[in-house]
Formats: structure tokens, C-alpha cells, sequence
């Protein structure tokens, strides 16, 4: 497939720059009114669970929610309302990143151009502050103040646990970690890539589509996209860790191949995996067919994940 395709004027990808410049401000904005401060009896836990959540990062997951829910509504407070569930998904992210950079994970030293939370705190530390993050992003999901109706916010809170749990993103990274340096069926890989990062990232999207009421019709091809999305943005950053710094990265580069880990280069090679990356990118826009302009955001932040290769 002819790249050119998918590749973004430099109208749009102002256009789609200015838009997540935005929605990273009003979710940075709000995650500072949310998460407790780091004062008084666990102020040290606190602190360590701020580190990471502030140290820098894109917001990818909670930006496709509020996407997600402004394809299918103009509701005039429906950004505000979602704004404490697309936290709890940062903060669910962010308990993430922080356990796989853990020294029995992948012993990373640097995450978001910053030493990693247990470099900073202390293994123990690190541990309790992705602990208290994954469990506060519940707490703000199933807080009931939130004012999206408790039938939603149930399904919302099902949909996020299945993604984070034993079959999502915890089993994706098991698989991960149990396959280090072996051999194994180009199956297993997709598993592992739709587990570890395509699972959150395809969840964010079908909850914007639940708080935004999507219909079954709806809600199934944001699910499609979603996936699709999440199995692209994987496959770039296997491509980013083949061929970007450290520098570039804000993380280790090459930490893929130190570890030992299959990856889409390490099967098909630099070239193909660009390839393979732009059909999957296109065959996720294509699930927006049914979608008018109001999906807009959602096809340029695809285009965008795969103009991170270039």
C-alpha cells in the first residue's frame, strides 16, 4: 500500500496536533483536581504515585474516550462529564507502565524521558504507587458523584477491568515476560500485542462509546477500530524501539531486543512492518465508515500513530 495514502497534509496534522494539544490540557487539568495531593499521612505514597502520572506522557487512552463519545454526541457538558472516567484510564495506564519498568519486569531505567518510578522511590515504593493508582482509578469510576447513570458506569467499570485484568493487559505482559528468548507461533505474538497494549486502548474507545449511549451497531464498529488501533500503535512502537533513540523514545531504545522479545521487525523485518502497520491503520479507519465527520479526530489519530514511523 502507497503510504502517501494515509500520510497527513501539514494542515491536518496541525490540525490534529492542536486537537490532542488540547484534550491533553483539559485531561492534565483535570487529573490535578482529581488525584489527592501529596500532603499529610501518605504523602509519600502519594508523591510517588504523582511522579509518574505527571512525569510527561501523551494521554492516548483518556483523548480516544472523549473522541470516541464526540463521535456519537454534540451533548454540550459531554467532555466534562467523561472527564473522570478518561482519568481513572490514565491512572490505570500509568499503574501499568510503572510495574513493567520494575526490576523483575523489564528493569527499564528511563520512561517519558525520566528515570522510572522505582529508580526515583524505591522498588517497594514503585510497587504500592502502581497498587494505589489501578485501585484510585476504580475509586473514580465507581465514585457516585459521577454523574453518568449507574448502568453505564457499571458496564464502564466491567469493560475496564476485563481489559486491565488476567485476559488483557496483566495477561498480555505474562505471556510477555514467560516468552522472553524462545521461539514461538506469530499467533502468540498477536496475543501478546492485542493483550499488553491493544486491550486498554481498544477498551478507551468502547467506553467513550458506552457514556456516550453508541448503539450496538455503534459500539461494535468502535470496537473494530479500537482494536485495530490498538494492534497499529503496538506495531509502531516495535518499530520505534528497532530504529529511534533513547533521546527519540523518552525510554530505552533497542530494549526489545535486549530482552529477548518477539517483535513484528524481528518477524517480517523494518520494511514489511511498515506495511503491515499502514494496512492495519487503514483497515481501522475503514471501521469508521458508517461514522460522519464528528469521527473525524478519530481517523487523523490514526493516521497520526502511524506518521510516528516516518
Amino acid at each position: 500500500m502507497d503510504s502517501s495514502l494515509l500520510s497527513l497534509s501539514k494542515n491536518q496534522m496541525m490540525k490534529i496536533e492542536l486537537y490532542l494539544s488540547e484534550r491533553k490540557l483539559l485531561i492534565e487539568q483535570a487529573l490535578e483536581r482529581l488525584i489527592p495531593k501529596a500532603d499529610g499521612t501518605f504523602s509519600d505514597l502519594i508523591k510517588a504515585m504523582r511522579y509518574s502520572l505527571f512525569v510527561g506522557g501523551k494521554r492516548v487512552r483518556p483523548i480516544l474516550c472523549l473522541a470516541a463519545a464526540e463521535a456519537l454526541s454534540q451533548e454540550k457538558n459531554l467532555i466534562e462529564t467523561l472527564l473522570p472516567t478518561a482519568c481513572a484510564l490514565e491512572c490505570i495506564h500509568t499503574y501499568s507502565l510503572i510495574h513493567d519498568d520494575l526490576p523483575a519486569m523489564d528493569n527499564d531505567e528511563l520512561r517519558r524521558g525520566k528515570p522510572t518510578n522505582h529508580k526515583v522511590h524505591g522498588e517497594a515504593a514503585a510497587i504500592l504507587a502502581g497498587d494505589g493508582l489501578l485501585t484510585y482509578g476504580f475509586e473514580l469510576l465507581s465514585n457516585p458523584e459521577n454523574v453518568l447513570s449507574a448502568e453505564r458506569r457499571l458496564k464502564i467499570c466491567h469493560l475496564i477491568a476485563q481489559a486491565s485484568g488476567p485476559t488483557g493487559m496483566v495477561g498480555g505482559q505474562a505471556l510477555d515476560i514467560a516468552n522472553e528468548n524462545k521461539t514461538f507461533p506469530f499467533e502468540l505474538l498477536q496475543t501478546i500485542h492485542r493483550s499488553k497494549t491493544g486491550a486498554l486502548i481498544s477498551c478507551s474507545i468502547q467506553v467513550g462509546a458506552v457514556a456516550a449511549g453508541a448503539s450496538t451497531e455503534q459500539e461494535k464498529d468502535l470496537l473494530r477500530y479500537g482494536s485495530l488501533l490498538g494492534l497499529a500503535f503496538q506495531i509502531v512502537d516495535d518499530l520505534l524501539d528497532a530504529t529511534a533513540t533513547t533521546e527519540q523514545l523518552g525510554k530505552t531504545a533497542g530494549s526489545d531486543k535486549k530482552h529477548g522479545k518477539a517483535t513484528y521487525p524481528k518477524y517480517f523485518g523494518i520494511e514489511k512492518t511498515k506495511d503491515i502497520a499502514l494496512e492495519t491503520v487503514a483497515a481501522a479507519k475503514e471501521s469508521l465508515a458508517s461514522f460522519d465527520h464528528k469521527a473525524a479526530p478519530l481517523r487523523e489519530i490514526a493516521d497520526y500513530i502511524y506518521s510516528r514511523t516516518c
